[in-house]
């Protein structure tokens, strides 16, 4: 039996997936519905050589709540407010429609939670960003693709979810939003909107000196805005977003401090405000492989922070920031004969950046960056082998002043003026179509956060919190390598380390009764990071092998779980490291009626290092279930779901870059149980037809832009 099973598993993923996922040049015939023609299935995981496409709009399992809340749910990827967000051990820079988001980390997961995941059409992870992408993109990118297919006439599409905790009292959680599409022969344009509203609890212990209770309201809105011209040949973009996020939460809490007990009521209040500005004009040529594009953005944040004392009725926090973000690029490319066929790509970038910090309403940091780039890359074939060659030159001037309140004087930062090249070199042997082994490398560089420069990094003034920026951290420079398997999108092995010279990490430390939370450099942090990701359908356990080689079958149609597991190791100079595992189990069985059932169980393994921070408990314990089912010709969708149903998600650590050691922990009410629905609202136009993407994204999308029917 064991025998058959191995046997049948080799066989399905790479035989017949392979023959299932073919392209529309293949066998696979298309079928034409009123007019739109479907030339590609839809994906839930995709691998690629240089990323891993995770689609949301067809996930219910991933779309039912906040973009944060699918996000955690992505195997490979870490969520905490220790270690930041990372992928297979790589950092990630966060990016929307192929555009750097540009705000503090502070900031970014109230931004992530107050954006609805049914706004959100897929989430790219690059793990190999090529030259024409920033130096600064460090590890990896997470690009979040909002941007939906426009149709002749109008077209639209609401989507809404309502959730529910119910720890020590009963919580709701609300989002909604729209996406509105209208096209002529002359232009089209487009609006996403919506809004998001989340009550929550948190508990959290620091140490045994302070235990806090955090009651939150939080709320948000947002609105993605496009026009499309249609200049002969050529297409001029136009783009327009707004973001607002703001909370206010009730902060109980009591401890020691110098021996004496304590109790503290604080009332705190957030704003954020995102608005951002893009040109993008487009040329276009006969020979499709040729493109110019030249594009242009202005983005500003505001963000605004308070935290008042109850009992004294005055405010202990007032903070604000303003960061001001233009630039404008040029990205060119063309085939080229080189070996048996090639290509080439060029392009610069200019870039501007300030940031400003003020306490109570004094400047206490005025931050300036300019950023000169430019790039060159080429990409060649020879028999089964893709080769990519490429590097990007960068030029650095960074300066600004910052209040030490120690001196009680500005000062100036140090200044970062420097002019380096960053190359990228890819060697893939296909041994058959989407059978492949590559080999990646790249440096790059990584800007302190904005936020850890920030002398007003805090979110939280208590009698046993001290917390700062320090505005004095040096850029980190990153050597990543990679060696990678894959089949058929969905089975992979790979390893990959990152070395990393000069890491900002944060560590925390106890000075007699006060937790002090600080940034800091390091010499050198290694990451290794070995993964696996395969599925089995369920079909191996009651069918024939001689059967099963006759299936040509859709893997999103199957009664499958898919395995994904990595071990994780984080070198640091002066503590020894100890590795960690995760797990991640996702399994789909279709029910009768075509009601689709998933599971979703992530698991981190304790006691590894996660930089300076060592788990006591899993960083994820979760169990989410999720069922769903299409009406109305596939019109409506609606899914109930079931998040961390054992209410096991929990974060308990201690910090070992002090002795002695500093132990943290926290419990939010993770457990939660709702409704999502999806509903495309029909069109009288029964022959419309597909056009081409109106938000802005990345060029490297183009190829992966899929149709929809509406």
């Amino acid at each position: 039996m064991t025998k058959k099973i191995s046997s049948a598993i080799i066989a399905l993923l790479f035989s017949q997936l392979y023959f299932s996922q073919e392209k529309p040049n293949s066998t696979t015939k298309e079928k034409q519905i009123e007019g739109v023609v479907i030339t590609k299935i839809k994906k839930a995981v995709e691998q690629k050589a240089d990323r891993t496409i995770f689609d949301f709009s067809e996930q219910p399992n991933l779309n039912s709540g906040t973009v944060m809340e699918g996000m955690k749910k992505l195997p490979g990827l870490i969520v905490s407010d220790v270690a930041g967000m990372l992928y297979q051990g790589k950092q990630l820079a966060v990016y929307m429609d192929g555009r750097p988001l540009n705000i503090s980390s502070n900031e970014l997961n109230s931004f992530l939670e107050g954006m609805p995941a049914n706004s959100v059409e897929r989430i790219e992870i690059i793990t190999q960003p090529g030259a024409e992408f920033p130096a600064t993109s460090g590890g990896a990118i997470m690009n979040i693709i909002t941007n939906k297919n426009s149709q002749k006439y109008l077209t639209a599409t609401y989507s809404g979810n309502y959730s529910f905790t119910n720890d020590d009292r009963f919580r709701s959680r609300t989002g909604n939003s729209i996406n509105l599409n209208a096209r002529n022969k002359y232009f089209g344009w487009q609006i996403n909107a919506g809004q998001n509203y989340r009550e929550s609890i948190m508990n959290s212990n620091q140490d045994d000196l302070a235990f806090i209770n955090s009651d939150r309201i939080n709320r948000g809105i947002f609105a993605k805005t496009a026009v499309t011209i249609d200049l002969g040949m050529d297409r001029l973009l136009l783009n327009y977003d707004f973001y607002k996020n703001g909370g206010d939460t009730n902060n109980l809490s009591s401890g020691i401090f110098q021996g004496n007990p304590y109790t503290q009521n604080s009332y705190l209040d957030s704003e954020n405000y995102r608005n951002e500005a893009v040109v993008t004009f487009q040329k276009k040529f006969a020979n499709k492989g040729q493109k110019l594009d030249f594009k242009a953005s202005y983005s500003q944040a505001d963000s605004q922070f308070n935290q008042e004392d109850a009992q004294q009725s005055q405010n202990v926090l007032d903070n604000s920031s303003v960061m001001k973000v233009s630039n404008f690029k040029v990205d060119y490319s063309q085939p080229l004969k080189i070996l048996d066929e090639g290509k080439v790509s060029f392009g610069g970038l200019y870039e501007k950046q300030n940031y400003k910090t003020a306490s109570f309403h004094e400047i206490n940091l005025d931050y300036q960056k300019l950023n000169a780039a430019a790039y060159l890359e080429f990409q060649a074939t020879l028999k089964k082998i893709d080769i990519i060659l490429g590097t990007r030159a960068e030029d650095y001037d960074i300066s600004g002043t910052a209040y030490n309140y120690n001196k009680n004087r500005y000062e100036d930062l140090t200044n970062f003026k420097k002019f380096k090249f960053f190359p990228n070199a890819s060697l893939q042997y296909n041994f058959a179509k989407q059978v492949y082994f590559a080999l990646n490398y790249n440096r790059k560089i990584s800007l302190p956060s904005i936020s850890v420069l920030n002398p007003n990094n805090t979110t939280f003034a208590g009698p046993n919190s001290e917390s700062a920026g320090n505005p004095n951290l040096q850029p980190t420079i990153f050597d990543n390598f990679e060696a990678k398997l894959s089949a058929v999108d969905y089975v992979f092995i790979g390893y990959n380390v990152s070395v990393a010279k000069n890491q900002v990490v944060q560590k925390i430390s106890r000075v007699g009764d006060v937790v002090v939370n600080s940034q800091d450099n390091v010499s050198e942090l290694k990451i290794h990071n070995f993964n696996v990701g395969f599925p089995i359908p369920f079909a191996i356990f009651n069918t024939p092998l001689k059967e099963l080689m006759k299936f040509n079958m859709n893997p999103d149609k199957l009664n499958f779980v898919y395995i994904y597991s990595a071990y994780q190791l984080h070198q640091l100079p002066d503590v020894t490291a100890k590795g960690f595992w995760v797990f991640n189990f996702m399994a789909q069985i279709i029910l009768p009626k075509d009601i689709k059932f998933v599971a979703n169980y992530s698991y981190l393994t304790a006691k590894g290092n996660y930089y300076y921070f060592v788990a006591d408990k899993p960083f994820s314990n979760s169990l989410n279930l999720n069922i769903s089912k299409k009406f109305m010709n596939e019109r409506l969708n609606v899914s109930l779901f079931a998040d961390d149903i054992f209410n096991t998600q929990e974060t308990a650590l201690h910090s070992i870059s002090s002795v002695p050691n500093v132990y943290l922990s926290s419990k939010n009410d993770t457990r939660k149980f709702g409704v999502s629905v999806n509903f495309k609202i029909p069109t009288k136009n029964k022959n419309a037809k597909v056009d081409s993407n109106l938000l802005d994204k990345d060029k490297k999308d183009d190829s992966s832009s899929i149709p929809v029917i509406q």
